[in-house]
């Protein structure tokens, strides 16, 4: 077989995204919001309302949040801890926020890590040797993928949260693990961030006794909006001394980078030794330490920002039930509309969305859901209002009723 240049094959074939850059690129993919984090920014030389923001707790933006932020910098530029945290670049003040981190989401001890997705990543690879078996949920996020696809082992999914599906590919885990003399990890998200749904923990743990396998969970969405005090989907079910690996993000309602792991302390210290994404990273910037600390506080302190959080998901969910909108099986802050049309439609509505109707909201197509499905995802706020909540319905009850009409579909004609 000829032998061919290995860039032949990317020119010819973009991907199942990156066929449409020419048509998407700076409005529909790596479009530029700009101004304040808000509830309405600046988008294509006009206001809109922002559904597309995981600033859950809006403190992105908030004065004391920003103050301490720049007080941080100031006091230490954005370079410093130097280095790796095993070589250089460990400090007390990392130590103190591991300390309440973990604290906080009721565990032993906690781990920082400077991107979520890139921690998740390796701490699969540092969890299981190939001697042990994976079982996870189908629609985990593809952080929990790309983690898994790094395993020499077996692995197992299972259908998305179905418990019975869990507990099939479970036996069949056992049985390999008996062989290889290994363990078994199981793997689910807190809150699964397209469809909004939580993941059935309570069931998942209530087969652990039965299995003999640990549990890691992605909480990165439930973190700060579930839970009596925002500890997350395992304290909202009632289960969080089950998780056996707890994992959270800043990048959410934390409003900064980073993230960490929570769990007994010589599992966080068996990771802090053989993590390789952390060992050889340069350690967390001090401004992002201290102004992690500072929105834990105001987690902790500030019940009140989730209280308008829920406020706001309440009337934004009710509302659109009412006009027989389609939002899936939702129980957090995570709002799906489901929609049925082509990719060339989908861009067709969106730009009427933005530009006629003032709403910038994110849409998932296909490969990300299946050929056929539009899905916009809404991201509510403390900062949205009741305003914004009743002008968005309104907005999409006309954007439906055309892509029914089929509107869009002679539109897009257009525009390919």
């Amino acid at each position: 077989m000829k032998m061919t240049d290995l860039f032949d094959r990317i020119i010819k074939d973009k991907g199942p995204l990156g066929k449409w850059a020419k048509q998407a690129e700076g409005y529909y993919v790596f479009p530029k919001l700009e101004g304040p984090i808000s509830n309405r920014m600046g988008f294509n030389g006009k206001k809109v309302i922002t559904w597309s923001i995981n600033d859950y707790l809006g403190l992105a933006s908030h004065p004391e949040v920003m103050k301490a932020d720049a007080k941080a910098a100031a006091e230490h530029g954005m370079a410093y801890p130097m280095g790796a945290r095993m070589m250089s670049g460990h400090t007390t003040f990392h130590e103190q926020l591991e300390q309440e981190c973990a604290s906080f989401v009721n565990k032993e001890a906690a781990y920082l890590v400077n991107f979520g997705y890139q921690g998740m990543v390796s701490a699969i690879d540092a969890l299981v040797t190939k001697h042990d078996v994976i079982v996870y949920d189908v629609d985990s996020h593809a952080c929990i993928i790309d983690g898994v696809r790094l395993h020499h082992g077996k692995r197992f999914t299972f259908m998305h949260n179905d418990v019975e599906s869990l507990e099939k590919n479970l036996q069949r885990a056992v049985k390999v693990a008996e062989t290889s003399g290994g363990g078994i990890l199981v793997i689910s998200e807190g809150v699964f961030g397209m469809r909004g749904e939580q993941g059935k923990l309570k069931e998942i743990v209530a087969l652990k006794e039965k299995y003999n396998f640990r549990l890691l969970v992605d909480d990165a969405h439930g973190f700060g909006t579930l839970g009596k005090t925002g500890a997350g989907a395992g304290q909202e079910q009632g289960v969080q001394d089950d998780i056996d690996v707890y994992f959270a993000t800043f990048a959410k309602s934390m409003a900064g980078i980073g993230a960490f792991f929570a769990a007994d302390k010589e599992i966080i210290q068996y990771l802090q030794y053989n993590m390789r994404s952390q060992m050889f990273a340069k350690s967390l910037p001090m401004a992002m330490v201290k102004g992690a600390l500072k929105r834990l506080d105001m987690i902790r302190t500030m019940p009140e920002l989730k209280e308008k959080l829920w406020e706001n998901v309440n009337a934004l969910q009710s509302g659109l039930k009412e006009k027989g909108f389609n939002i899936g099986n939702t129980n957090t802050c995570v709002t799906p509309i489901f929609l049925e049309g082509d990719i060339p439609e989908a861009m067709a509505m969106v730009h009427d969305l933005r530009e006629n109707h003032g709403i910038f909201c994110s849409i998932v197509v296909y490969p990300v859901i299946p050929k056929g499905m539009i899905l916009l995802r809404l991201i509510p706020t403390t900062t949205h209002t009741l305003e914004d909540v009743a002008e968005s319905i309104a907005a999409f009850s006309a954007i439906r009723n055309k892509l029914e009409k089929g509107i869009y579909k002679r539109i897009a004609a257009t525009m390919m």
